[in-house]
């Protein structure tokens, strides 16, 4: 999904909720195939793992997936009885998911915005989803702000988005741009909305920050959230034992635990809002 900053007047021009052809049809079909659900499955379970392990679990709870594109992760908790709220600025998406869950009879509050100002109230959601956005904020932490905001304490927060130690990434068709100077890449941001849209697979709103695990958990520290790297939270179990061995040396040894978010093309956190 593509964010774009809020407005100083708080409105959003019509367009900034449109979609490039090709861009679209790249998500919608996407978002349905063995690997995206797989994912998603991946993630409800991690997520899941994290709240019992804090007590922050119910039957029934109230999901918000910010970035929901076409709706498939929505789908997935709203098939397990949970009350979801989704929100994106890709009005093609938006509409799509609404769509589909409909034909599915699926409740789903579907909504189109933009995660820098949220259309929900103050500590009223149990787990807040925010897959593959961060990046495509330039008021980055104005996100970070709201998914406080709406957070209950105790609630999750799960967030993915660029790794600037990796030099791998999917943002840019462009070899080891993970690496490249500020400069270097403001120049070919610029390229990407304005003459070589494809370097971008045509998303209207490119990657323009670039973070590490460790840069955002000291900014979510100061707001209230204890805060875990994808090492802390996978499940050991079915591991083989050199598999095992491996992950407790990077639990365990700081450098090692540094190489290995060096080899991982992006930053996964789980962050859980302190009582």
């Amino acid at each position: 999904m593509s964010h774009m900053p809020e407005r100083k007047d708080n409105a959003m021009p019509d367009d900034s909720f449109s979609s490039h052809e090709e861009f679209f049809k790249y998500y919608a079909e996407q978002s349905t195939t063995p690997q995206t659900v797989r994912r998603f499955a991946a993630i409800q379970d991690m997520v899941l793992r994290v709240a019992r392990k804090h007590s922050a679990i119910r039957s029934v709870m109230e999901i918000l997936d910010i970035g929901c594109g076409a709706g498939t992760q929505s789908m997935m908790w709203a098939r397990e009885g949970h009350r979801v709220h989704s929100l994106d600025i890709n009005r093609p998406l938006v509409d799509l998911g609404r769509k589909r869950a409909l034909d599915a009879g699926l409740d789903i509050d579907f909504r189109l915005g933009t995660a820098t100002d949220l259309p929900w109230d103050k500590e009223s959601m149990d787990v807040c989803l925010v897959p593959e956005l961060l990046e495509h904020v330039s008021e980055w932490e104005l996100c970070l702000n709201e998914f406080t905001r709406v957070l209950k304490p105790g609630g999750v927060l799960f967030l993915t988005t660029t790794n600037t130690l990796c030099p791998v990434q999917q943002e840019f068709n462009l070899p080891l741009y993970s690496w490249y100077p500020s400069f270097l890449k403001r120049h070919y941001e610029r390229l990407a909305v304005t003459t070589r849209p494809e370097l971008v697979s045509y998303a209207t709103y490119p990657a323009v920050n670039w973070f590490t695990f460790f840069g955002l958990r000291k900014v979510l520290v100061a707001r209230g959230f204890d805060s875990y790297d994808r090492f802390d939270v996978a499940s050991a179990a079915g591991r083989g034992y050199a598999a095992t061995f491996a992950l407790a040396a990077i639990r365990y040894v700081p450098l090692v635990r540094l190489l290995a978010h060096v080899v991982t093309p992006n930053t996964l956190l789980v962050a859980v809002k302190r009582k």
